[in-house]
């Protein structure tokens, strides 16, 4: 136990005190009050006091079970008692009385369980000799060492310990304070180890989570971005006979199309970077004034191929004076992204997917995509929002819980909120809300 130490060492001092304190200016007075208290009460009765600074041992502090600093405990003679609280000189001069009568009561008993201990083994001991030299007497001999006529039972006193090198109850409790409070450090550096380790576990396990769903996600743009550029290529190449279709308006609105789609992969390559370089969960956005109607229908058109793969009719209920929102247009995109294409996985060949805005407050409005594909168990509906988290059913397969997570992040970055409506088999509702740009 590292603890400065004032005592008289010249003194039998059973009276032990710990005198915990912390570093606070607030409690530098206190701690001289009850310290110049303590050197006056020396010369009533000796003690051995030892200083604890909490701020260096916090693990004595839990030992002890201590709740404010500047504190002052009797550790021996027992019982234990602890004396805390802003009149702290004043609480030692109630009691030093009693803890004084408390050290008189414990020397007398331990002079007195001393003593019946040696007069015990002197007995012991006499028995003992006269059964040896009943047993082997050696023959009389006039040759006898010069202190020989000094009466047996000082000569076997000689065996006895003397009780000034016995340990005293006084040095047992410090020693068993001590063994006590180097368990408790050593338990409090293995929890802090453990926890450190927990930790570097999840950042890796988040790392390549945040990883695999932006590779997931990269996939879309990839796509978007590829078909405007064959779109293009086709116009370009075509023959005298196909003549090409395509209108220095619409060029315009692929090459658009293209260019938002790349920097929605620079955008999806910068989270990975900052993945691996463990600094995947502090999301970066950049909110502005956005027409989140116009981005609904662009993201639909997008994903157009892909609905009239399995023949999916999407319904859209967007008002024209639906507000403008403030936000970061290519991770809403990312959202709605990732929404929209978990329900075209789930909803039936020929199923209805819908697309809804609401103005629901002044402050918010609510972008509803609901699907009609089988839905998400009760149990389930508050993990699948959970970092990787996968159901049962998809284990083998892409599907609910794949950049669910990220959705998650990125409208709470935003001050909104995510969450889902489902019932079994009539297929599921995710919302999400976004704040109103304020004039």
């Amino acid at each position: 136990m590292q603890v400065s130490s004032e005592q008289n060492s010249n003194a039998d001092t059973p009276l032990q005190l710990l005198l915990f304190i912390d570093k606070r200016p607030s409690s530098r007075e206190q701690v001289r009050q009850v310290r110049s208290e303590l050197k006056e009460l020396r010369e009533i009765c000796d003690f051995e006091l030892q200083i604890i600074d909490v701020t260096e041992q916090p693990y004595l502090a839990e030992y002890f079970r201590l709740i404010a600093t500047p504190a002052l405990i009797k550790i021996h003679p027992e019982p234990r008692q602890t004396l805390a609280g802003s009149n702290l000189v004043a609480q030692i001069q109630q009691w030093w009385s009693q803890w004084q009568r408390s050290v008189e009561e414990y020397l007398a008993k331990t002079n007195q369980a001393s003593r019946q201990t040696v007069q015990s083994e002197k007995v012991l001991l006499k028995t003992s000799g006269q059964l040896q030299a009943t047993d082997s007497a050696p023959p009389p001999t006039n040759d006898l060492p010069p202190d020989s006529g000094r009466e047996p039972e000082a000569m076997e006193t000689k065996l006895v310990m003397p009780s000034s090198d016995r340990p005293t109850s006084s040095e047992s409790s410090l020693r068993s304070v001590s063994h006590s409070v180097e368990q408790i450090r050593l338990a409090d550096e293995i929890f802090q180890l453990r926890r450190e380790k927990e930790e570097l576990q999840h950042q890796l396990e988040f790392k390549d989570q945040i990883i695999s769903m932006l590779a997931h996600d990269l996939r879309n743009p990839l796509t978007a971005t590829s078909i405007a550029l064959e779109t293009l290529e086709m116009g370009y190449n075509a023959t005298d006979e196909t003549a090409s279709r395509l209108t220095p308006a619409l060029t315009r609105q692929l090459l658009k199309h293209a260019r938002t789609q790349i920097r929605a992969i620079d955008r999806m390559i910068t989270d990975i970077l900052q993945a691996a370089r463990g600094t995947g969960a502090e999301l970066q956005i950049h909110p502005q004034k956005l027409n989140v109607g116009i981005l609904c229908l662009d993201v639909i058109t997008v994903m157009g191929n892909r609905l009239q793969a399995k023949s999916l009719q999407i319904e859209q209920d967007i008002p024209s004076d639906l507000p403008t929102v403030l936000a970061d247009e290519e991770r809403i995109r990312q959202v709605l992204v990732n929404l929209l294409d978990n329900a075209i996985k789930y909803t039936p060949i020929g199923g209805t997917i819908q697309l809804s805005a609401l103005h629901r407050t002044t402050q918010k409005i609510q972008i509803s995509i609901c699907d009609n594909g089988p839905g998400i168990p009760t149990e389930n509906q508050d993990r699948i929002f959970e970092e990787h988290y996968r159901l049962k059913r998809d284990e083998d397969k892409d599907g609910y819980g794949i950049g669910l997570s990220l959705c998650q992040r990125i409208i709470r970055a935003h001050y909104g909120r995510i969450w889902v409506d489902s019932t079994a088999n009539q297929g599921s509702c995710f919302h999400f809300t976004l704040p109103v740009f304020q004039r």
